[in-house]
C-alpha cells in the first residue's frame, strides 16, 4: 500500500466529488429511487475515507513526491478538489445521509466537513495562485480550466453552507452564516471571472487543448452551476433569517442571476461537448480528467432544479432531468475507466518518460494529464 500511493495525486478527490454530485443531483430532482441516492452518497463517504487515508500515507511516506505535486502547475490546482470533496460529502449528509445515520449525526458530520472544507478551500484559493505567480511561472498560453479548481472551492461552501442555517440558534448565528456564505459567493465569483477570461482566450487563440485534457473544458460549468445553486440556496433560507427586504432581494437574485448564467452554461456545455466528440474521434483515451464529465454537470443539475423552484417553470425541471442523464452517463464512463485503471495498475503507475527523439510523444504528468 505504501508503494502504491506514491503517485496518488490530489486529482483523485475528483472521483469523490463526482459520486457525491450523482447523489446530490438525484436528490435535487425530487422523487426517484431515494434509497439508491442514499446508497450513492454512502459510497462517496467511503471513497472520501479511503482517499483521506491513502493521501495521508502519501504525505507520510512520499513527502518528496507530495512537494513535487505542489511545484507542478498541472497538479497543484487539484488541491481545490480536497475542499470540494469534503464539502460535497458533508452536504449530502443532511440531504441523504440523515436517513441512514440519523439527523443529529448528519448535522455533526456536515458541520465538521463544512468547516474543514471551507478552511481548505480558502487556503487553496490563496496558496495555489500564489505558487503560480512566484514558483510555477506559467504563461497565458498555458491557461487551463484546471486553474479554476482552487477558486471555485469557496463557491461550493457558499452553495452548501445554507443547509446548516436552520440548525443554528435563531438570530445572529443564522444571519452570520448566511451572510458569510454570500461573502464566499462573491469571493469565488469575482476570482473565477478573472480566470475565465484567460481560459477562454487560450481556447480561442491557442487552439484545442491536448486530447487528454479536453474533458477539463467541462470544469467551466462548475462555477456556473454552483453559483446558480448558491443563490437559490440563499433564497430558500433567507426568510426569517435576514430582514424582509434582504430576503426579498435574495429571491430576486436567485432568478435574475440564475437565468442568464444557466443560459451561458448551456452554451458552454454545447461547446465543451463538441470538443469532447472531436477528441474522442481523434483517439482520446481514459485519464482521470474524465471525472470532469461528472461534478460540473452535477452543479448544473442542482442549479437548474433551483431555478425550477424559484421560477415555477417546468422547462427547468425538464432541463435538470436531461442534465442528470448526462451526469449518469459521465459517471458510468469515469467510474468504469477508473476501476479498469486500478485493476491494471496503470493509474497508480509513475509518469511515462517522454522520448527525446522525434516524433514527439505527449508525456503524462503526475496528475494523469498530458502535456
Amino acid at each position: 500500500m505504501v508503494i502504491s500511493v506514491r503517485h496518488l495525486g490530489p486529482n483523485w478527490y475528483a472521483s469523490v466529488m463526482g459520486t457525491a454530485a450523482l447523489a446530490l443531483g438525484g436528490a435535487a430532482l425530487g422523487g426517484g429511487p431515494h434509497e439508491l441516492f442514499v446508497g450513492v452518497w454512502a459510497l462517496s463517504l467511503l471513497q472520501l475515507v479511503v482517499l483521506l487515508t491513502a493521501r495521508a500515507l502519501h504525505w507520510i511516506h512520499h513527502a518528496d513526491q507530495a512537494r513535487a505535486h505542489l511545484r507542478d502547475p498541472a497538479v497543484a490546482p487539484f488541491y481545490g478538489c480536497l475542499s470540494m470533496a469534503l464539502l460535497a460529502v458533508g452536504g449530502g449528509a443532511l440531504t441523504l445521509g440523515r436517513d441512514w445515520i440519523g439527523e443529529p449525526a448528519a448535522v455533526v458530520l456536515d458541520s465538521v466537513l463544512f468547516a474543514a472544507g471551507t478552511a481548505v478551500g480558502l487556503a487553496a484559493a490563496v496558496v495555489v495562485p500564489y505558487l503560480m505567480a512566484v514558483r510555477h511561472r506559467v504563461g497565458p498560453g498555458q491557461a487551463s480550466p484546471v486553474w479554476l479548481l482552487p477558486l471555485v472551492a469557496p463557491m461550493v461552501s457558499a452553495a452548501l453552507g445554507p443547509r446548516l442555517v436552520p440548525h443554528l440558534p435563531p438570530g445572529q448565528p443564522r444571519a452570520a452564516l448566511l451572510y458569510g456564505c454570500f461573502a464566499l459567493f462573491g469571493l469565488s465569483l469575482l476570482a473565477t471571472l478573472l480566470m475565465l477570461t484567460l481560459v477562454f482566450a487560450r481556447l480561442v487563440a491557442g487552439g484545442p487543448p491536448p486530447l487528454a485534457l479536453t474533458p477539463a473544458l467541462f470544469l467551466v460549468l462548475g462555477p456556473l452551476g454552483q453559483s446558480t445553486t448558491a443563490v437559490g440556496a440563499f433564497a430558500d433560507v433567507a426568510r426569517g433569517v435576514v430582514p424582509a427586504p434582504c430576503a426579498a432581494g435574495f429571491g430576486l437574485l436567485a432568478v435574475l442571476y440564475g437565468v442568464p448564467v444557466m443560459g451561458f452554461a448551456v452554451l458552454w456545455l454545447a461547446l465543451a461537448g463538441a470538443h469532447a466528440v472531436r477528441a474522442w474521434r481523434l483517439g482520446m483515451r481514459f485519464t482521470m480528467t474524465w471525472w470532469a464529465f461528472t461534478f460540473p454537470v452535477g452543479t448544473c443539475v442542482t442549479g437548474t432544479a433551483a431555478l425550477g423552484r424559484h421560477t415555477g417553470l417546468a422547462v427547468y425541471d425538464w432541463l435538470a432531468t436531461v442534465l442528470y442523464g448526462l451526469l449518469v452517463a459521465g459517471w458510468l464512463a469515469a467510474a468504469s475507466g477508473t476501476v479498469r485503471g486500478l485493476l491494471s495498475g496503470e493509474l497508480l503507475a509513475g509518469p511515462r518518460r517522454v522520448p527525446v527523439a522525434p516524433p514527439p510523444v505527449p508525456g503524462r504528468t503526475t496528475s494523469g494529464a498530458v502535456r
